[in-house]
C-alpha cells in the first residue's frame, strides 16, 4: 500500500504552485534540498515521474492528479479547522475561475457577499479554457460554458448568457450603410478580447472579418466598443445601458448567440465550497435566461 506523506505532498503543491523547487522551499520555509528530497521520495513511492524539472517546472498526468488530492486534503484541513473554531479568524481559502464577462455583470456582488465567510482567490478566464485549472489541480470551482464534468468534479447548469453583434451608432453609419453584409464585415474592424475569444469568429461564420484589435479587458472591451474602435459581441447583461442610452447599436440581432454557463466544482465535502456555490445558483438564477 502507498503511503502518501503530507510533507511530500506539500512540496509538489508548492511546486506546482510556485513554479521552482527553489520558490516552492522559500513558500515552505525549508531548504531547496529538502523539496528534491521529498520529491524523490514521492516518485519514488508513487512508481512515476510527478515533475518535469524546467523553469518552470510543470506538472504530469499523475502529478496533477496528486497535486488535486493535495490541494482537496488542504481545504479539509482548514473546513476541520473552522469547525473547532481553532483558525484565529482565518476562513478557508478557495480558488475560483470566473469568466470576465460573468465578473463584469452578475458574479461579483455574490463573491463580495462570500468574501465574508471564505477568503477568495478570483483567477479570470475564457469560457471555454477555465476547466483546464479544475483540470490541474488550480481552482476548486469555475463558471464555464463547457457542460461535461471535469473528472473529480460535478457540472451544474446556472442559464445563458445572450451575445448580440453590438457598435456605436456612428459606426455602424460608417461600415454598415447598409447592413452588415459579408462585403462590409469582411473590411470593418473588429475588436476580440484576446486570442482564446472565439465569439466574433462564431458570428462571422465562413465570413471573412476585418482587422482586427485585441482589448483584454472586460469593461475596457464595452467602451471600446462604445468609442468606435470597432465592433464585438457584447452580453446583453453588459450592453443594456449604452443601448438605452444610445451610445450602442445591435446592428444584426437576428444572429444573437446564446453562451450557457455552468458551476462546476471539486466533489468534495466542503461546506464553505457548498455555501459558495448556493449562492452563486441563486443569483444566476435571478441575472441569467
Amino acid at each position: 500500500m502507498v503511503d502518501l506523506q503530507p510533507d511530500q505532498l506539500r512540496a509538489l503543491e508548492a511546486i506546482a504552485t510556485t513554479g521552482t523547487f527553489d520558490a516552492a522551499a522559500q513558500h515552505l520555509g525549508v531548504t531547496p534540498s529538502a523539496v528534491s528530497q521529498r520529491m524523490r521520495a514521492l516518485e519514488t513511492a508513487v512508481g512515476q515521474v510527478l515533475v518535469r524539472r524546467g523553469r518552470p517546472a510543470t506538472l504530469t498526468g499523475p502529478g496533477e492528479v496528486l497535486v488535486r488530492h493535495a490541494r482537496h486534503l488542504a481545504l479539509q484541513h482548514a473546513e476541520v479547522l473552522a469547525e473547532l473554531d481553532l483558525t484565529s479568524g482565518s476562513a478557508p481559502e478557495l480558488t475560483l475561475v470566473i469568466t470576465g464577462d460573468a465578473l463584469t455583470t452578475w458574479a461579483l456582488p455574490v463573491l463580495a457577499e462570500a468574501s465574508s465567510w471564505a477568503r477568495l482567490e478570483i483567477l479570470r478566464e475564457d469560457q471555454d479554457h477555465s476547466i483546464d485549472l479544475l483540470r490541474d489541480g488550480t481552482a476548486v470551482a469555475a463558471i464555464t460554458s463547457v457542460p461535461t464534468a471535469v473528472p473529480g468534479c460535478r457540472s451544474t447548469p446556472l442559464g445563458r448568457m445572450r451575445y448580440r453583434p453590438m457598435a456605436s451608432p456612428a459606426f455602424v453609419e460608417r461600415w454598415f450603410p447598409g447592413g452588415p453584409t459579408t462585403a462590409a464585415l469582411a473590411v470593418a474592424p473588429v475588436l476580440v478580447f484576446d486570442r482564446k475569444d472565439d465569439l466574433q469568429d462564431r458570428y462571422l461564420g465562413r465570413r471573412p472579418g476585418g482587422p482586427r484589435h485585441h482589448v483584454p479587458a472586460s469593461h475596457e472591451f464595452l467602451r471600446a466598443v462604445e468609442l468606435g474602435m470597432g465592433w464585438g459581441m457584447l452580453p446583453d447583461l453588459q450592453s443594456h445601458d449604452g443601448e438605452a442610452a444610445g451610445r450602442l447599436v445591435g446592428f444584426d440581432d437576428a444572429a444573437s448567440l446564446t453562451v450557457p454557463q455552468y458551476w462546476q466544482q471539486w466533489r468534495l465535502h466542503s461546506p464553505t465550497l457548498d455555501r459558495v456555490a448556493a449562492v452563486v445558483r441563486e443569483a444566476a438564477a435571478t441575472h441569467l435566461r
